[in-house]
């Protein structure tokens, strides 16, 4: 059975911390960067994703945190959010997944999310 260390899952989330600059809500879930823009639906630029830490389960996770009323992102897009994008804001994406819940958005307004998890199973 194949075995990774928590210095190499967490080498692989920091690259998410420390350079994940923009999340787009999406309509679909995009399979690289040049296929972020054609189904976002909002976004929200400087996030805060926290330190790699334990995964329940096994594995190490980060949290994105919040986006709340003080500092909501841009519905740029009318329709149903159904995954999220994780991006640099130019060239990287970095992690795509389902919203645990779709939102409906309409263009020129803003939305909230709650905080999530972005995680590494342990090899099985």
């Amino acid at each position: 059975m194949a075995s990774l260390s928590n210095t190499v899952l967490d080498a692989a989330l920091n690259v998410i911390t420390s350079n994940g600059a923009r999340l787009d809500l999406c309509s679909s879930e995009p399979t690289a960067y040049s296929g972020v823009s054609s189904v976002s639906l909002a976004n929200k630029t400087s996030l805060s994703v926290g330190s790699p830490a334990d995964r329940s389960g096994g594995g190490r996770q980060v949290t994105v945190a919040a986006i709340t009323s003080s500092a909501t992102g841009s519905v740029t897009g009318t329709g149903t959010a159904t995954h999220y994008a994780i991006t640099n804001g130019s060239n990287a994406l970095y992690a795509t997944g389902s919203l645990s819940a779709s939102q409906s958005v309409t263009s020129g307004n803003t939305f909230t999310l709650a905080a999530f998890t972005v995680a590494i199973p342990d090899p099985a």
